[in-house]
């Protein structure tokens, strides 16, 4: 017994011992051990319903992950294997098979951004948004009514009603995910303007603010006359005069605008134009940024009526027409003199 014990039992249980440390010793470092991925940046997806073992084969087939059992093994170890959630994941360079297994786990789906720039009009928003690979597309953009309808919303136009910003999403996500988040969040900050505007303003409820701050949007070259070209407006509108101003007639011209607007543009009615019409045009003219709104709910007093670029970004401004006619012969007729 002695024996058998010596020259057969000892030794399998040595070698139980040293294959169990060469087992951990190889499992410790492979947990350590960096995945393999090109780029810096490797991105992946998971579908509703897959299992830690599909997930562990792909990143093996792709050539990422070494040793997908090792990582099955620890997943139902830890119950992380029930865990798995769906949506778009990335790896990054440096991370380790545990890394991974705990990013998918957990649910910290990888994250994409997209710009939403002030003075952008949204039909150049949803062509942004949907020319996105990341975002699914679900909206017409021909139907705007659908779209309005799907928003809840009041009004008859989609112009203007979107807040500017950077939005933060997971691929995957749909157009009217990213639109609803800056309906929802411009239609507060609207509101929350119209509430503290200032008394004397000639405007009559918060679509009438939206419109005169898209318009203060597009005219803005330099943001510190934002406010001054805001009371010129107000000033106008006070005193019955035509606004005239071209940015309006550029959205009434639509897609016949050709980078140049001509006498004969400023002479053709829309119901944009307000050159012919007066008081505010129907519709707001792009989607105005915080700036612009605040300008419109609090412009400067001043006695000016008239303001012209100055080709620099900036705006002349004057009290009279005698004053501008010297302002644009001076910065338009005769520039370049």
């Amino acid at each position: 017994m002695k024996k058998f014990f010596k020259y057969f039992l000892l030794p399998l249980f040595l070698l139980v011992l040293v294959t169990a440390g060469v087992g951990a010793y190889f499992a410790y470092n492979w947990s350590k051990t960096p995945v393999v991925i090109d780029d810096s940046v490797y991105d992946f997806h998971i579908k509703r319903g897959d299992s830690l073992r599909s997930v562990a084969t792909l990143l093996e087939d792709e050539g990422v992950l070494k040793f997908p059992e090792l990582l099955i093994l620890y997943g139902r170890y830890t119950g992380q294997d029930r865990m798995i959630k769906a949506g778009a994941y990335e790896i990054k360079a440096g991370d380790t098979p545990l890394d991974v297994l705990e990013r998918i786990a957990s649910g910290d789906m990888s994250q994409r951004r997209i710009a939403l720039i002030e003075g952008l009009t949204t039909k150049q928003f949803i062509d942004r948004i949907q020319a996105n690979p990341d975002i699914i597309v679900t909206i017409d953009a021909e139907k705007p009514e659908e779209l309005l309808t799907k928003l809840n919303s009041p009004y008859d136009s989609l112009e203007g009603l979107f807040y500017p910003d950077t939005y933060v999403f997971i691929p995957g996500d749909t157009d009217f995910d990213i639109l609803r988040r800056a309906y929802v969040q411009f239609q507060a900050y609207l509101q929350e303007s119209w509430d503290n505007r200032d008394p004397g303003i000639p405007l009559k409820n918060p679509y009438e603010l939206l419109i005169m701050a898209s318009i203060i949007e597009k005219e803005t070259g330099l943001a510190t006359d934002r406010d001054n070209i805001a009371g010129v407006f107000m000033n106008r509108l006070k005193a019955n005069m035509l606004l005239q101003t071209d940015p309006t007639v550029i959205y009434g011209m639509g897609d016949s605008y050709e980078g140049r607007i001509r006498k004969v543009d400023l002479q053709t009615d829309t119901p944009w134009n307000t050159y012919t019409r007066r008081g505010l045009p129907p519709t707001p003219i792009a989607n105005p940024g915080l700036a612009a709104l605040k300008a419109a709910s609090h412009p400067a007093e001043h006695d000016y009526y008239y303001f012209v670029s100055r080709g620099d970004g900036s705006s002349a401004f004057a009290k009279n027409l005698q004053e501008h006619n010297r302002n644009v012969r001076r910065f338009i007729l005769n520039k370049g003199e």
